[in-house]
């Protein structure tokens, strides 16, 4: 019972039918350290590039990760049956809406719930943030996510600056301090 409440706190395992949960991202590297919140900031991709990547909403339009350039971009994976990944709506909304950066929510329930990430956000005061899906898992297998919510953030030029496994206060200082690097 405790190590499911650990679990709970520190971030939501893919829904996976079971599967093991693979290891995430960061845990490894020397510039990946949990913070007072659990999450763990990874540096070890700075400088990638942003991968090309197509989400779609509910109703079938498309966006193309390649096409966000210009901007900074936080890219924020979170499904709606996971806690950390709800707590953290309302913050980027307001991220969203202040317009300094983009952020790109990318839903990761299965293909049988994409009707209600719309309303689900709407209903959680997310009217900034778009309902993009991906219940095929593209992005976290592309950014070796196994932990929700998982954050990316990209320059203007779309070049990694770090990388957020688990929950993050978007809007603390130290999380200003993060959306201020390049």
């Amino acid at each position: 019972m405790v190590a499911t409440i650990a679990a709970g706190i520190a971030g939501c395992d893919r829904q996976s039918g079971g599967d093991k949960q693979p290891p995430e991202a960061g845990a490894s590297a020397p510039s990946s350290a949990p913070n007072a919140e659990g999450a763990a900031l990874d540096r070890s991709h700075k400088g990638s590039r942003l991968p090309a990547l197509t989400f779609r909403d509910a109703q079938g339009k498309e966006i193309n990760t390649a096409s966000l350039k210009g901007k900074p971009l936080l890219i924020n994976l979170w499904a709606t049956w996971c806690g950390p990944c709800i707590a953290e709506l309302p913050a980027l909304n307001k991220l969203a809406a202040g317009g300094r950066i983009r952020v790109l929510t990318v839903s990761q329930d299965s293909e049988s719930a994409k009707a209600k990430v719309a309303a689900f956000l709407k209903a959680r005061g997310g009217d900034a943030l778009e309902p993009w899906l991906d219940p095929e898992g593209t992005a976290a297998t592309q950014w070796q996510v196994g932990t929700l919510p998982a954050s990316i953030y990209y320059d203007a030029q779309g070049r990694e600056v770090w990388r957020i496994n688990g929950g993050k206060d978007w809007a603390g200082a130290e999380a200003a301090a993060l959306l201020a690097e390049q």
